[in-house]
This record gives structure tokens, sequence and C-alpha cells, in this order.
């Protein structure tokens, strides 16, 4: 048996937790970056759809790996808790709207309900902190805790996952907006209503709304990788609020 259909994964599934991490991190701060400096700038938010998918898929190998799923739902609290005031501060959130350690948590708690099967959590407890997720505000919200939820549920199939994530990522960007222009080339053709090309363009271009981009977080999940990268620990759950404390400080020097 491979080590990734040990832990529960899909041996056709990229269980490579250093470079998703690394990954994770980098679109995450290219992200902020454009929230705080630069945000006429589309395509660092494009960029940074990458990073959220990541981060749930890093959350349902890291359950598989770990030997104790309470102390790492610790880590996941304490980091939240430390990283709020300076959510608050780079990206202008308020104190009751939760950063996104929230919602990661809620996602580990939910499977981890699922996956103990004691006294039906398998139902009340993803029930739960998706109706948490939904009542209380936080980054990605419930939506975000469904993804990790399903992220599981598929965790055996590589296509199963592939099929999660494009429908999750249609319904996902059905809301935001579109993209029709990727550093300076314009993307989507002009087509008049009522041409026979225009039914094609208007399916192909229901993926190019900025949250559908998620989808470009596939391809990580879908090719193995065995770089051998190793996160020390203390960047791993430093990077979050460590990146929002630093943007925080650039942007009042600047």
């Amino acid at each position: 048996m491979t080590a990734g259909s040990q832990r529960g994964i899909s041996p056709r599934l990229n269980a490579d937790a250093g470079f998703i991490r690394v990954v994770a991190m980098v679109t995450m701060l290219i992200d902020h970056t454009g929230v705080v400096f630069f945000p006429g700038v589309l395509e660092l938010r494009v960029i940074g759809r990458i990073a959220f998918p990541l981060f749930c898929w890093g959350i349902v190998t890291g359950f598989e790996r770990t030997g104790n799923w309470p102390r790492y739902a610790l880590r996941l609290l304490l980091m939240g808790l430390v990283a709020q005031p300076f959510y608050m501060l780079a990206l202008n959130h308020r104190l009751h709207e939760f950063n996104v350690m929230a919602t990661l948590l809620l996602g580990l708690l939910a499977i981890a309900g699922i996956r103990e099967k004691r006294w039906g959590s398998q139902v009340w407890a993803p029930l739960l902190c998706l109706a948490l997720a939904a009542m209380q505000p936080m980054d990605y919200g419930w939506r975000g805790v469904l993804l990790i939820i399903l992220m599981s549920l598929a965790r055996r199939s590589a296509s199963g996952l592939a099929a999660l994530m494009v429908g999750f990522c249609l319904y996902w960007g059905s809301g935001s907006s579109e993209v029709v222009r990727f550093f300076g080339l314009r993307l989507k053709p002009e087509v008049q209503v009522g041409s026979p090309l225009y039914s094609v363009v208007s399916m192909l271009f229901s993926f190019m709304r900025l949250q559908a981009l998620a989808l470009l977080s596939l391809p990580f999940m879908l090719c193995r990788t065995n770089t051998g990268i190793k996160v020390p620990r203390w960047l791993a759950y430093g990077m979050y609020p460590g990146h929002l404390l630093l943007l925080w400080l650039l942007r009042q020097a600047i």
C-alpha cells in the first residue's frame, strides 16, 4: 500500500503536504497583498483563488495524518485567536468577523464528527458546524466548511474530487465578478447575442468568474508530487498572523 492509501487518501491524489502548504501560503500572500495595496489589480485576486481550496485540502490530509485531532484543532483555535487582531487591522474587518482559521477549525470538527460516529456525530456534527458558520460571519463562511466536508468525502477518488471541484466552483462563482481580462489580454471574445457561438462562449466563460477560478487549485491536488519539502511548524502556524501583521505595518509605513 502507498502512504496515501494508508492514510485514507486515494493514491492518485496529492498528499505532498509540504508542497501544497507552500503553494497555499504563497498564493495567499499574493492575494492579501492585492487586497491591501493593489485593490484594482484583479490578476492578484485571481492567483489568490488558489489558496483557500489548498488549505481545505490540507485540513483533509492533515486529519488523516494526525494521531491526535483534538490537539490539531486546538492549534487552529490558538492561531485563529492570535491572528484575529491582525486580520482586523490588515484587511479592515471588525471584531465579530472571524478570520479563516475559524472556518478551517469548523471544517476539521465536522469531518472529525463524521469519522468518529459517536452518538450520531456523523449527522449532527457537520450540521452544527455548518449552522455555526452560517450564523457567525467568518472568512468563506458555511461554503468553506461545506467544501472541507465534501473534500473529505471525496478523498478516496481522484475523479470524485475533480467532479466535486468543478461543480462547487461553478456554484461558488455564480455570484462573483466576471474575469474578461488577464494581464492585459482580453479573454472573452465579443460575440453577438443569437450567434451560433454565443451559447458556447457563455458556457465556457461561466468558469471565468472570480470565485469559480478557485478551480485553478485542482491540478495541485490531482498531480502527485514528491518534493520532500518540510515546512517548519513555526512557519506553518506563524505565516497567517505574521503576514497580516507585516502587511499592516507596511501600509502604515507607506
